[in-house]
Parts: C-alpha cells; sequence; structure tokens
C-alpha cells in the first residue's frame, strides 16, 4: 500500500515527513556553531562539545591544523616571490621603485624585484622614435591633410611682420628616471620649450630671412636652443632632429609675398645667366686676343728678320760692288735675268746670225701645266729690246730696295 494512501504507513514518505517535529528548518544557531568549530580546527584549536556532549577537538587534529598552515602559507611566499620576476626588452630600461620611491635602473635582460605592494617597476621605452608638431596637426589615420594651430603658427618677426611657421621635432628618451620624477608632463614640456625657442628665434630674424635663405640656420639654432632648455630642466629628452616644415606669410598677403619671391628668383636667374653668357664669351676673347698678339709678334719678328737679312745683303753686295764694280754689275744683271725669266713661259734663244726657226718640245720640258709657245725668230735688235728691258726692271728693283731700306733705317732712328 502506498506511503500517501489512506492506512499506508508515514515512516515511507521520501520527504522525510513522518516525523512531525523533524519536518521544521534547521537551527541557524547550530549553523554557526559548526562553522565555527571548522574554523578552530584549521588553526590548531579545540572544538566545542555538541549536542551528545562529545568533544570534537584533539592534540591529533591541532598538530596536523598547523602543518597544514605552515604549507599553506609556504606555497602563498614562493608564488608571490615568482611575481617578482621581470623582463626588460632591447630598446627599454626597467625603472624600480620602492614604497614608491626610485630604487635603480634596471638594463635589458631578466630581473628579479621585492613583489608588490614593496616594489613596483616602470618600464620604459628609450629607443622609440616620437615626435611633437608645432604650428600644425597631421591628418589621424587615413587622411594625410594637415590642420594648422594659428595660435601656435603666427610668429613675429623682427621687422614686426607676420609669419606662418611650421616645425616638426623628433626626440628620444635619454635617461628613463628623469624622464619619470623631473617633471609632470615631459612631452608638453617639449612642446612648449620647441615653441618658445623657435619664437626667439623668428623674433631675431627678418622676415626676408625665415622664407629664403634662412631656413638651414633657423633649425640648427632651434635645435641647439631647445635641447638647452630641456637639459637646464632636466627633462631626460634628447632632441634627434628639428625639421622646417613650412614658413610662408599670412594668407591674406600670400600672393603679393609670391610675386615678390617669383620677381626676386627672376632676378637671380637672369643673373645667374648673364654670368653664364660672361663665362662663355670671355675666355673667348681672351684666347682671340692672346692668338692676334702672337700672329702680331711673330709678323713682326719676321719683317724686322727679311728687312735685317735684306739689310745685310745689301751691305755685302755693297762692300763687294765697290771692291769690282764691273763685275758686280755683271753679276747683279744676271741674277736680275735670271730672276725675271724664270717666271716667264717664253723661251728665247741668242742665235748668231739671226732668222732661223728652231723646234724645241717645250711643252715636254716645261711640264705639263705650261702650254707650248711658238718659238719667235730672234734678232739682234730684240735681244738688245729684252736686254735693255730686263737691266731696266733690274734697276728699278735695286731703286725699291734701296728705299726700303732706307725707310727702315729712319724707323728704327726714331
Amino acid at each position: 500500500m502506498a506511503w500517501n494512501e489512506p492506512g499506508g504507513s508515514k515512516d515511507n514518505d521520501p520527504w522525510g515527513g513522518g516525523n512531525k517535529k523533524d519536518q521544521g528548518p534547521p537551527d541557524l544557531d547550530e549553523v554557526v556553531k559548526k562553522f565555527q568549530d571548522q574554523v578552530r580546527k584549521i588553526f590548531g584549536g579545540k572544538g566545542s562539545k555538541g549536542s551528545d556532549g562529545d568533544s570534537e577537538g584533539s592534540s591529533t587534529g591541532g598538530s596536523g591544523g598547523a602543518i597544514g598552515i605552515g604549507v599553506i602559507l609556504g606555497g602563498a611566499l614562493f608564488l608571490w616571490g615568482l611575481t617578482g620576476i621581470y623582463i626588460v626588452d632591447e630598446g627599454k630600461r626597467g625603472v624600480e621603485l620602492r614604497f614608491g620611491q626610485y630604487s635603480e635602473t634596471t638594463q635589458p635582460g631578466p630581473h628579479w624585484h621585492i613583489p608588490s605592494p614593496i616594489d613596483s617597476v616602470e618600464i620604459v621605452d628609450v629607443s622609440q622614435i616620437r615626435n611633437v608638431e608645432i604650428g600644425y596637426r597631421s591628418g589621424a589615420g587615413a587622411e594625410s591633410s594637415k590642420r594648422s594651430v594659428l595660435n601656435e603658427a603666427m610668429m613675429l618677426t623682427q621687422d614686426e611682420n607676420i609669419v606662418d611657421v611650421n616645425f616638426a621635432v623628433q626626440y628620444r628618451i635619454k635617461e628613463a628616471r628623469d624622464y619619470l620624477f623631473n617633471m609632470r608632463s615631459p612631452d608638453e614640456t617639449l612642446r612648449e620649450a620647441t615653441e618658445s625657442a623657435v619664437r626667439e628665434i623668428v623674433g631675431k630674424s627678418k622676415m626676408d630671412f625665415v622664407l629664403t635663405e634662412g631656413r638651414s640656420e633657423m633649425v640648427q639654432s632651434a635645435e641647439v636652443l631647445i635641447q638647452e632648455i630641456l637639459d637646464r630642466y632636466g627633462s631626460g629628452l634628447q632632441v634627434t632632429s628639428v625639421n622646417m616644415q613650412d614658413a610662408q606669410p599670412p594668407e591674406q598677403v600670400q600672393a603679393a609675398f609670391s610675386d615678390a619671391v617669383k620677381a626676386r628668383e627672376d632676378e637671380q636667374r637672369l643673373k645667374n645667366e648673364a654670368e653664364a653668357y660672361s663665362n662663355d664669351i670671355l675666355p673667348k676673347a681672351r684666347g682671340a686676343g692672346a692668338r692676334m698678339f702672337e700672329e702680331a709678334t711673330a709678323y713682326k719678328s719676321k719683317v724686322v728678320a727679311e728687312a735685317e737679312g735684306q739689310a745685310s745683303r745689301f751691305l755685302q753686295v755693297l762692300t763687294e760692288y765697290q771692291k769690282a764694280p764691273i763685275v758686280t754689275r755683271e753679276r747683279l744683271y744676271l741674277d736680275a735675268m735670271e730672276a725675271v725669266l724664270n717666271n716667264s713661259s717664253k723661251v728665247m734663244l741668242d742665235v748668231e746670225g739671226g732668222g732661223n726657226l728652231l723646234y724645241l718640245p717645250l711643252d715636254r720640258m716645261m711640264g705639263p701645266a705650261t702650254a707650248a709657245v711658238p718659238l719667235l725668230p730672234q734678232s739682234s735688235q730684240a735681244l738688245d729690246a729684252a736686254r735693255k728691258d730686263v737691266e731696266n726692271r733690274a734697276r728699278d728693283r735695286m731703286a725699291d730696295q734701296v728705299r726700303s731700306r732706307a725707310t727702315l733705317r729712319n724707323r728704327e732712328a726714331r
């Protein structure tokens, strides 16, 4: 018969409902007491007497609890010590702090420190090249455009003009301890120091110098001045490079300044072209002048030498003429005849009795360049006339030579 049917046994109730007094909730005080006894056993204490009056603690149970506590504490201490191991990567430095105060700086590699909360470690990247921009901000992400920051870019020059200047400074951490403890915000301090240095340099320069040839000099001066400021502050930063991205007049007058710059560039271009033309034409003119001078010198030497030779020859002939006039005259006559007839294509034969026609192959004798001429009958009258003509020519030639020598002497006397 089932337990829930009339007349059934209530002792078979699976929910323990057979005993009326066991159906109530458990006693809360009893539960707390049991929990306290378990805690006392763990820490080596004696348990309290239960409802049946027996003592739950014993000396054996207390000793086992103490050993367990020691093992647990030792394991916890070991695990706590393992948390003090850390590794510093290449290009970084580890700064150890003990109760928040600087202890030491560690180099790359594995290290150990007293675990937290006693010691802590700050890892600082000293190899990363960082960048700060003055006067503009680069676009983030895929944007490549620049956004101008006018309150940083606008600067006043020495001649009271306004220029728009953009600078980019690259830097890295030189000393990790100084970077962490000497200043609250080293990166922002670098930005302000850069702006101050650039304003100082621009304020000492004129506008044309800033816009044209003074850029490299300004960059060098800015780098030195920025580093001096950072070292004076003890920032622990090292400036690696300073770049002048842009320098231009304000947008309102930029067109006028562009025209002025173009005019200046055109002026410089024309000067360069003129210098190039001058460098091309002057050497040629100097070379031509030197050549003409050398030719004139050579001609002078030639004329003087010929005149001196002719004068010497005339004096020698004169000396011989004074010694033997007849012989010298005859010799001069023969030389003159040879000189005159040497350039003539006619051949004259002095044949005693005259009137006979002789044939000579003159065309072959005189060469292919000279045309053959017929032989003319010779007579004593013709020969006399020819002789007189030769003598006249020789006399005229001698007179010309005498006049030329006299003129040369007069020139030398002057």
